[in-house]
């Protein structure tokens, strides 16, 4: 029976572990530029088999939080560049996680104090981060505008682009972030894409901007240096489906033959409940229909694990687990995990925004 902490191969990463460190948004990158601090910070919890990155924005109009760093000027890739020696001189892997927020944003953190755009021009009921004088603040997002068909290729191009940047900054790869309600998951998703083009109606219509954005990127840095985030009945940033389990089986048996590293799947709702009464999913299911249409990417699994659920997981055929929040506050997660030690508690307070407090200076077993 494989172990949590023994080594598995993702497309053409070899991981030391099962073990993955999950995306988790800080708001530490000023003007969107990574810091020295963000990579001490990565660089601390390099024994994780997987680091993946923070959302990253792979165009100015991709962004939807305050201080959240970007993929596509030469300062944010010099950044990223500081970043991925750090870790790759402590031994570790890291991917970083391609993002466009569309309709999660507000007008100040637009290019021109423009609307954010979206697939139909749908306010999602949630909030975005903006800091004033210093202070992280929750906000309404804006009002969203409908993208026009012709402005799709462009950001199809964004992505590729920002893929050839993150190889360049020396990733070992990139995460497809097609999950929690942001622009590819409003695309596939009823309760956010209202169009009538080729781009909306059917799920072949609604899954297309992401199947043409995974397609791309395999084409730019190949099958095996990218994996890909879903998740398909979380109601993070105001987010449904009317049929997730059809949605999903569809999606799933078209990325199967791009020769993904990975598939990572948020189970429940991001952040919350593993089981929705209301939404329910089979998410076995979902890997079966994956693996009979060849998909051979490790199947990674998130969301609310703990050592016991873990351990349960890779013994029920997971490849990797991802941990989220735990990390924050136990930069050596994958130690304490193996020896069952107790687990520092997060300074909440600390999450968004800020300095090295809540950051880089949790402590450590030894």
């Amino acid at each position: 029976m494989s172990s949590l902490f023994e080594p598995v191969q993702a497309g053409d990463l070899q991981l030391a572990n099962r073990i993955a460190m999950a995306p988790l948004t800080r708001n530490r990158a000023p003007n969107a530029i990574p810091t020295p601090l963000m990579a001490t910070y990565y660089t601390q919890r390099a024994s994780a088999g997987l680091l993946i990155t923070e959302a990253t924005a792979i165009s100015p109009q991709a962004q939807g939080y305050a201080d959240v760093p970007g993929l596509y000027g030469t300062e944010q890739l010099d950044g990223w560049k500081r970043v991925t020696s750090a870790v790759h001189a402590a031994g570790g892997k890291i991917v970083v996680q391609l993002w466009h927020v569309g309709r999660v944003s507000h007008t100040e953190l637009q290019p021109d104090n423009a609307a954010p755009v979206a697939p139909s021009a749908i306010r999602a009921k949630t909030k975005t981060v903006l800091i004033k004088d210093g202070v992280p603040t929750f906000t309404e997002t804006s009002m969203p505008r409908a993208l026009e068909l012709e402005e799709l290729p462009g950001i199809v191009q964004d992505y590729r682009h920002a893929a050839r940047n993150a190889i360049a900054c020396g990733f070992d790869g990139v995460e497809i972030h097609g999950a929690n309600g942001y622009l590819l998951d409003q695309f596939l998703k009823t309760g956010a894409n209202q169009r009538t083009d080729d781009y909306g109606g059917s799920i072949k219509n609604r899954a297309r901007l992401m199947l043409e954005v995974a397609r791309a990127i395999v084409d730019e840095i190949g099958g095996g240096r990218t994996g890909i985030r879903l998740s398909p009945v979380t109601p993070a940033n105001d987010i449904a489906d009317e049929n997730p389990q059809q949605l999903f089986d569809y999606l799933l048996a078209q990325l199967a033959p791009l020769g993904l590293a990975y598939v990572h799947v948020i189970e429940g709702a991001t952040g919350g409940p593993r089981e929705l009464p209301d939404r329910p999913f089979d998410y076995a299911a979902l890997k079966t229909v994956y693996r009979k249409a060849g998909g051979q990417g490790a199947w990674m699994v998130n969301n609310a694990y703990d050592r016991a659920l873990a351990d349960a997981a890779v013994a029920a055929g997971a490849d990797i687990v991802a941990f989220g929040r735990p990390f924050i506050a136990n930069p050596d997660l994958v130690t304490r995990l193996e020896k069952n030690a107790p687990l520092n508690e997060p300074d909440r307070a600390t999450f968004y925004g800020g300095g090295a407090a809540g950051y880089t200076d949790y402590p450590t077993l030894y």
